[in-house]
């Protein structure tokens, strides 16, 4: 089975969207492949309690009880480990991961970004991209390198920026469009073996 671990900091709505996707689409069957765990720097992150309801191994490792960010991401792996996982997919997990971290999983981390990488990689995307008088904005999935936002391209969608829009109006647009790329591009690279 390829075991998929999901890691979150907050509500989890792509998780859920791909923990849904998952189940609909029998990625069991079809793949071999099974969402088996979802972790949290969070401990009160909401989304932990979805993933616990659909019976997907939940922890939470707060980032606050580490010193340092190597400490940290060395107490995520450790509980990421025993799910022996094929893909470690960042989900809304809000923390810059270390070297380290990023080359024991590569090729098999990915992550979600609000803009059109290589386009506004870091935070307030949306602002910028109406800052910046784009026509379109959307979302990228990415494999995780050691440059942040900056790793091959696996997949994106493209929303329409509107002459009224505020960052918070394209956000839920860019993220409607999220949770229907996200399990898209994880199937793409569960179809590619």
């Amino acid at each position: 089975m390829k075991n998929i671990v999901i890691l979150i900091s907050g509500e989890g709505s792509n998780m859920a969207a791909i923990v849904r996707a998952a189940e609909q689409g029998r990625w069991a069957e079809r793949f071999g492949a099974r969402v088996a765990a979802v972790l949290s720097n969070r401990p009160e992150a909401a989304g932990l309690a979805f993933a616990r309801e659909r019976g997907i191994a939940t922890a939470a490792i707060s980032h606050k009880d580490f010193a340092t960010r190597e400490a940290f991401d060395a107490a995520l792996a450790a509980a990421i480990e025993p799910h022996a996982p094929a893909l470690v997919v960042l989900a809304g997990f809000m923390r810059i991961l270390t070297p380290g971290f990023v080359e024991r999983y590569a090729g098999r981390l990915i992550n979600i970004h609000p803009s059109l990488l290589p386009a506004f990689p870091g935070l307030n995307t949306h602002q910028r991209a109406i800052e910046a008088g784009c026509r379109v904005a959307g979302a990228t999935v990415h494999q995780v390198t050691v440059e942040l936002d900056h790793g091959p391209i696996l997949d994106q969608a493209v929303v329409p920026v509107l002459a009224d829009d505020t960052p918070a109006t394209l956000a839920d647009r860019v993220l409607t469009q999220e949770h229907r790329l996200y399990p898209r591009a994880i199937e793409g690279w569960l179809r590619r073996g």
